[in-house]
């Protein structure tokens, strides 16, 4: 019996996760799908690649694969089990991949036999003809990038992504598609948006995949976000801060006036409540205040700040550095 490496069929590590062990198989079983293939093995290697899949996928096939891989013995060109060798697994647990289960190798129904039934058929279930398979296409993810005023208000966007799809001669080759989409308002960075039926097409009448597409924000020069919440630095003056004000802030598309409590400092955090993404649960905007002093000060401020100084001597804003 001829040993079948399944991790090299499919052209992935021992220690593929089941994401990469499922990315290359549909890659491959796309390249070699007898429907869309030219290659004169096409048809061979689309059931090597099925098969590999059929064991590699399932948890319980995998270990005992990994098993015989580790103490099977090769000799003469040939494969023997370890002794005592059943497979626990067997034919059984919930049905198969997309692959004809009828065409699997001797070495498969050697090592995880004990399904076939008279007359060489699998039973029910997996259709009669040669290649019958149907695959959905795949999914396709692309990004677009919104600035805030687009995701607060909502908008439309154009986006460009490419597919996988066969040619009137059977090659894959990728196509460009263009859509125009709809934003809706409030979106947040990271969210995604899915179009059905927009992705790769199907194989033998199966539906196509989805598209979806991921929402990113440039940057903007006032504005940051976290989660739904839009947070702007306002500067202000030391008196400002002192004796407290009104000062007029920048919201997304407006202005509001905010009151700034007397003796703030730096780094204080003022909430507009509701001024943030909309939603079913709309954020707020923070306004974060940073006191910023003139560049020069005339003399008449100078003495001023020296009065100041003799006046509050007792404040020590490093107390806490216990300096």
């Amino acid at each position: 019996m001829d040993f079948k490496d399944y991790y090299a069929v499919l052209g992935v590590s021992e220690s593929a996760s089941p994401e990469e062990i499922k990315k290359a198989y549909r890659k491959l079983a796309r390249k070699y799908h007898p429907d869309v293939s030219k290659e004169t093995d096409a048809s061979d290697k689309f059931k090597d690649v099925g098969e590999a899949y059929e064991v590699l996928k399932d948890p319980e096939k995998r270990a005992e694969y990994d098993q015989l891989r580790k103490y099977g013995t090769r000799k003469d060109g040939s494969f023997e089990p370890p002794p005592g060798w059943e497979s626990a697994s067997g034919f059984g647990g919930g049905g198969y991949t997309e692959a004809d289960a009828r065409q699997f190798s001797d070495f498969f129904e050697e090592i995880f036999g004990g399904g076939r039934r008279a007359g060489g058929g699998f039973g029910s279930g997996f259709g009669g003809q040669r290649h019958s398979m149907r695959m959905r296409g795949e999914d396709v993810h692309a990004k677009i990038a919104l600035f805030l005023e687009e995701a607060f208000h909502g908008c439309e966007k154009q986006v460009s992504f490419n597919v996988q799809e066969a040619d009137a001669k059977g090659r894959i080759i990728p196509r460009q598609k263009t859509l125009n989409v709809k934003i809706p308002a409030g979106m947040k960075e990271g969210q995604h948006i899915r179009l059905k039926g927009q992705g790769a097409p199907g194989i033998g009448g199966a539906e196509n995949g989805d598209l979806f597409i991921e929402v990113e924000y440039a940057p903007h020069p006032l504005f940051t976000v976290e989660g739904r919440d839009i947070i702007v630095t306002v500067p202000i003056a030391p008196w400002e801060a002192a004796l407290g004000a009104s000062v007029t802030v920048p919201t997304v598309g407006s202005k509001v006036n905010v009151k700034v409590p007397k003796g703030s400092s730096s780094g204080r955090k003022l909430r507009l409540k509701g001024k943030g993404l909309p939603g079913k649960h709309p954020g707020d905007q923070l306004v974060v205040l940073q006191i910023v002093m003139p560049e020069r000060h005339s003399e008449e401020a100078e003495e001023l700040y020296r009065k100041l100084a003799e006046a509050e001597k007792g404040f020590n804003p490093r107390s806490k550095l216990h300096v």
